[in-house]
């Protein structure tokens, strides 16, 4: 975890990190939390292929990934699936359609700090595959997969190859 040495509360440097989950100053008490924070990912689904992206930045640049991101505040998990889809891939979706299939737990390392996230999976099936216009800071391309084609090792999160595993044999 990166150090953030400097107490906000007196000033000191005496802050420290404890048990994963929170910073507490030896001298004047003051408590941080670093709560685990909610996170989407939607496996776009059109028959028998899933769409995909490739990360264009760390953590996992190269590697597939699902569509998705944080919960931001006062957002409900739905209504982060359709902004996230809207905002990487510029698409609209109808949120009422998504189907939640499970959590599992992730850490998401980034520049220095180990974020623990429980990774919300949604799927939203399609009739028709929609014309790519995909955000390029954030992902490199988009791809089509057979699901039967798709490789564990080419994923970039732990959660979301657990998350195949079992998707994969139920589908």
């Amino acid at each position: 975890m990166k150090e953030l040495p400097y107490c906000p509360e007196c000033g000191q440097k005496t802050l420290r990190w404890y048990s994963e989950k929170k910073w507490s100053c030896t001298e004047c008490s003051f408590t941080l939390y670093h709560n685990v924070a909610g996170a989407v990912a939607v496996v776009i689904r059109h028959g028998n292929e899933i769409y995909l992206t490739r990360r264009n930045r760390e953590p996992a640049k190269g590697l597939l990934d699902l569509a998705g991101g944080f919960v931001d505040p006062r957002e409900s998990a739905e209504e982060t699936c359709k902004r996230e889809l809207s905002e990487e891939l510029n698409i609209e979706i109808d949120s009422s359609r998504l189907r939640y299939i499970t959590s599992l737990p992730n850490v998401y390392h980034y520049k220095g700090i180990d974020y623990n996230t429980i990774d919300l999976f949604y799927e939203y099936e399609i009739q028709e595959k929609f014309e790519e216009n995909i955000e390029l800071q954030e992902i490199s391309e988009g791809l089509w997969i057979p699901m039967n084609q798709l490789r564990q090792e080419d994923l970039a999160f732990s959660s979301q190859k657990k998350f195949f595993e079992k998707y994969l044999k139920n589908n």
